[in-house]
């Protein structure tokens, strides 16, 4: 309740119905006698004088009629204060939209602003969707689409540093493996050594998982989103010393926005790797009546957001313009040593699935 609203009509129901008390007193001043009057006001009524029961009524019907004014024309208000806060959120199907304004509230003025916003709603619901339908559509550089040479260089680099520095550090393990046995049977005092180059070697691959993991994602192909988020994850959980959950619902998405989505998860769960030094992660996805929310957190150190985007954090800037260029809303959540939380909202349009892109094509 507007409670600005609400002191105002009470102050202005108390003056009048004071006003007309006064004036009553003032007519019985003059046409009758004042001591009848005073007597009459004296005059004892439920144990209390008249002239309180008088002034208590005063008060409590200016709080009645306050109240009710105050709800009655304050009501279209919040309805269209309500449509507003959902179209900066790029909500655009919330069942307040179908909801009218009773026509004992219609003024002229709050009937054409209402008018205006369901205007303007599918004006930016009708872009949202081209927005999709372009983003999902690929980009041709000559005979190849942009995605298509992205990847081919990121998976021409991710075998180089797969077939060296992989393959380098797990012979390092395997070497130190063999030193810290041969130390322990001859009793020698590097345990403590040997044990920090063990510890240095495993950060070194973690770091070289989470590269290769952005150089060379895994694709949905046919599955799904969540089928393809659960693969990605069950994987992790096999090679990195990290605990792992996920809730994952059931989407219904066209093929361009699942590659989008699932780009992001894996970009966010690259840089809990190789930057936020986490033990857990957990990775949440559910689609609500056309809302779509995608949320990845992790216990790792943080980090400050403002420094992260300026100071050309590629993945972070990376996944802000896929969300932008979907038309969604990115946020980060996130503090110094209490880890971090990446949540994409985003209002999507029916599915085209892989399938249905192939027979149109075809």
């Amino acid at each position: 309740m507007n409670f600005k609203l609400w002191f105002k009509f009470f102050s202005i129901q108390c003056l009048f119905l004071s006003g007309l008390v006064g004036l009553l007193l003032v007519f019985s001043y003059v046409y009758y006698d004042w001591d009848r009057v005073m007597t009459l006001l004296q005059t004892q009524v439920w144990h209390y004088p008249l002239y309180i029961i008088m002034l208590a009524s005063i008060i409590t019907l200016s709080i009645a009629f306050a109240t009710l004014f105050t709800l009655d024309v304050a009501r279209p208000f919040d309805s269209i204060n309500a449509r507003l806060n959902w179209l900066t959120q790029g909500q655009y199907h919330q069942p307040v939209f179908g909801q009218e304004i009773p026509s004992s509230q219609q003024i002229q003025s709050l009937y054409l602003i209402n008018q205006t916003i369901l205007g303007l709603r599918d004006q930016l619901g009708h872009l949202s969707s081209e927005l999709q339908e372009f983003t999902a559509g690929p980009t041709f550089v000559g005979e190849h689409t942009e995605e298509e040479i992205i990847e081919r260089e990121r998976h021409r680099i991710a075998r180089e540093l797969h077939d060296s520095v992989s393959q380098q550090l797990f012979a390092a393990t395997m070497l130190i493996s063999t030193l810290n046995q041969l130390s322990q049977r001859e009793g020698l005092e590097i345990a403590n050594q040997v044990q920090l180059i063990e510890q240095t070697i495993g950060m070194a691959q973690t770091e070289m998982r989470a590269l290769l993991l952005h150089l060379r994602p895994i694709d949905l192909a046919d599955h799904k989103l969540e089928v393809g988020i659960e693969n990605l994850l069950t994987e992790l959980q096999t090679k990195v010393p990290m605990k792992i959950q996920w809730n994952l619902g059931e989407t219904q998405l066209e093929s361009g926005i699942e590659d989008h989505l699932f780009r992001i998860v894996q970009e966010a769960i690259s840089n809990a790797m190789r930057h936020a030094k986490a033990t857990q992660l957990e990775v949440f996805l559910e689609q609500t009546h056309g809302l779509v929310t995608l949320k990845i957190s992790d216990n790792g150190i943080g980090f400050n957001v403002e420094e992260g985007l300026n100071k050309g954090n590629y993945g972070l800037r990376n996944m802000s313009e896929r969300v932008k260029s979907m038309g969604g809303q990115f946020q980060i959540k996130t503090a110094l040593n209490q880890g971090t939380v990446i949540e994409i909202k985003l209002m999507v349009t029916e599915r085209k699935t892989k399938d249905d892109q192939s027979v149109i094509s075809g």
